[in-house]
């Protein structure tokens, strides 16, 4: 590991000592003020999204002075099948952990998050996925059927609210690496669909700018109503994922969110990537987003899901969408089923040169799993879970991917 990435996560560790605390009940964090207004912290999910407000809140939660803090995190050991002539099968580790610290101050908030992961040690071309796209491992060919690592580095930020009334705020979130105002939450922090180890094939998408290094977003919130926009650096991180590859603010983003009651989520979210594809630079993207989340909790359990929906227009190239359907359903405190289904039109299946490049497929997907968390120890579950995957496609895809394959995950997972 290159001794940037030592020092890094040394730096990290000692933050998470300083930052320990007593612990907190989620009771008590559920009546906690957010980052961004005053409204309960449960609202605030990835960046500065919002999930609803009656997501339960994991993690370990505690209190340092005027601090109140909270940390979270995974690690996923995983085995890992995909089908058909273009499958492969691979083990390996996804995992991350997360930091948000919140002071509170007279008239509003300052706070800070962090969050880093340690997938570059799977190496560059990441884990074999079936029509997965996007990316690239050696800064010449892209990522097809595989899915890429996240960056050592994911968030890097502080923000700062100040309140306008009971019921209004404006804030600032603002660093080095994080998330834009556009999508729906990110997948690994949606609650309907963080138990699935995959990462979604509309990802690029929905939410892939959720790793952006260098952004400021500034927002107002009103009673149930947030409007932000975000300045941002539009190039999605290339293959050396140890670095922070700085970049100028060369694109925009837009999102009007609304909570119209405590089990429901809505956004809608425009914006204008400069360049986002390191292989082609000179193509710009217009991106469009809706989603909307609904969690219905029941005496200790819950069941959340959510609908989304992206577009993405070029400016070469075919424009396409991508609908995603996942859900989870908490059956028992120690046992969860979910599932996802997606529809995209994907176009960078094949290389250039070969007889099928550039052909825009329909292709569907639908996975089903199941974790069972067999250990708990103070703020540690262990569980140990599987998912399998079918796949639907036009006929002209079976030479390459054949007809119907079936894909599986087998995972062992430990969670804060």
């Amino acid at each position: 590991m290159p001794s940037r990435a030592r020092r890094f996560l040394q730096s990290l560790a000692l933050v998470l000592v300083v930052l320990h605390a007593p612990a907190l009940h989620a009771q008590d964090v559920a009546g906690m003020s957010g980052l961004y207004g005053r409204y309960d912290m449960t609202r605030e999910s990835s960046g500065t999204s919002w999930q609803p407000d009656s997501t339960p809140t994991e993690g370990i939660h505690g209190m340092q002075g005027a601090w109140m803090t909270m940390l979270h995190g995974f690690v996923d050991a995983i085995y890992d099948a995909q089908g058909g002539p273009r499958g492969n099968s691979q083990s390996f580790s996804t995992s991350m952990l997360m930091l948000m610290a919140r002071r509170e101050l007279e008239d509003g908030a300052f706070g800070v998050r962090l969050a880093a992961s340690g997938e570059p040690l799977m190496g560059g071309s990441g884990y074999p996925l079936l029509l997965q796209t996007g990316e690239t491992a050696d800064g010449r060919v892209p990522l097809i059927d595989r899915q890429h690592p996240h960056n050592l580095l994911v968030e890097a930020a502080a923000t700062y609210s100040r309140d306008l009334g009971p019921a209004s705020s404006v804030f600032v979130y603002a660093g080095p690496a994080g998330e834009p105002a556009l999508g729906p939450n990110t997948f690994m922090h949606r609650l309907s669909g963080m138990d699935n180890p995959e990462a979604p094939l509309t990802h690029h998408w929905l939410d892939s700018t959720h790793v952006t290094f260098g952004v400021v977003t500034a927002g107002y919130v009103w009673r149930q109503f947030k409007l932000e926009t975000s300045a941002f650096n539009g190039r999605e991180p290339d293959q050396h994922r140890y670095e922070v590859e700085l970049r100028p603010l060369d694109s925009w983003s837009a999102r009007l969110a609304w909570n119209p009651g405590r089990d429901w989520s809505m956004q809608v979210s425009t914006a204008r990537l400069a360049s986002p594809e390191q292989l082609e630079p000179g193509i710009a993207v217009h991106r469009t987003t809706a989603s909307v989340s609904y969690n219905a909790p029941y005496p200790g359990e819950w069941w959340q899901t959510t609908l989304a929906w992206g577009h993405n227009s070029p400016s070469q190239g075919p424009s396409g969408s991508g609908w995603l359907l996942e859900s989870a359903l908490k059956l028992t405190p120690v046992q969860t089923l979910f599932a996802r289904a997606e529809r995209v039109a994907k176009d960078e299946l094949f290389l250039a040169g070969t007889p099928l490049a550039g052909e825009t497929f329909t292709v569907a997907k639908l996975s089903l799993g199941y974790i069972y968390d067999f250990l708990e120890r103070d703020a540690l579950s262990v569980g140990i879970g599987g998912l399998a995957s079918s796949y639907s496609y036009p006929a002209a895809l079976n030479t390459a991917y054949g007809s119907r394959p079936t894909s599986y995950l087998l995972f062992l997972r430990a969670r804060l």
